[in-house]
């Protein structure tokens, strides 16, 4: 899919990438997580991988902050790795740091956030990608999680509540006013949309790992 010309940019990211965001969500561990039916080892599993791809991100994010494309949607308040950190205390202890996790998906998804720092677009697919997704179906992923595993309260998932957005709704027409608001070309529209449908690869590669033990993993 390529830019028309009355197309805004995240009307071009929303529907240009919704066959690799369809795939994305589709693995059998994501199907089962939203079922309730992954065990607390194997959602630690999953929490290790984001923990690295976020500390990524925010590291990223510092150092592009006076770029003059990324800074439209940098903020400090969708930072997860805080959250990410108290989660995983919880289910794996104060020394989930020591734990070595085999992750060559996660690894490969690390080093393509770390090159997105070479231009501000490319960190904006990144940025659009995981925090708005976090913004949306995320949320529904924390309440049932926190049925699942009988939580009373947001102690295990943190990483699901945005204490300074309250209201996730006027906050992502917002993100996406800035998205829309920058200025750049076809060619430069088209570059971001192409690496959002890498960051969906790179999402579901994660998934694929997990799901190779899910026999060990479900509940």
């Amino acid at each position: 899919m390529t830019l028309t010309a009355t197309e805004s940019l995240s009307t071009l990211l929303r529907d240009g990438s919704k066959a690799e965001h369809t795939s994305a969500e589709g693995s059998s561990f994501m199907s089962v997580m939203l079922e309730g039916r992954i065990s607390p080892e194997g959602y630690t599993a999953y929490l290790l991988r984001l923990q690295r791809v976020y500390a990524a991100l925010e590291s990223v994010a510092r150092r592009l902050a006076d770029d003059p494309i990324a800074s439209a949607v940098i903020d400090p308040a969708l930072e997860r790795s805080v959250s990410l950190a108290a989660d995983l205390d919880h289910w794996a202890g104060a020394g989930w740091r020591e734990i070595v996790v085999e992750s060559p998906a996660t690894e490969r998804y690390v080093e393509r956030v770390e090159a997105s720092a070479s231009w501000g677009g490319l960190f904006v697919a990144h940025h659009y990608t995981r925090y708005l997704g976090d913004l949306s179906g995320g949320q529904a992923i924390g309440r049932i999680l926190g049925r699942a595993y009988e939580l009373e309260t947001t102690a295990g998932v943190e990483f699901y509540a945005f204490d300074e957005i309250p209201k996730p709704k006027p906050y992502k027409d917002a993100y996406r006013a800035r998205l829309d608001a920058l200025s750049l070309d076809s060619a430069e529209q088209q570059r971001i949309l192409d690496e959002v449908k890498v960051v969906f690869g790179l999402n579901e590669a994660i998934f694929s790992e997990l799901s190779a033990d899910l026999d060990r993993w479900s509940r």
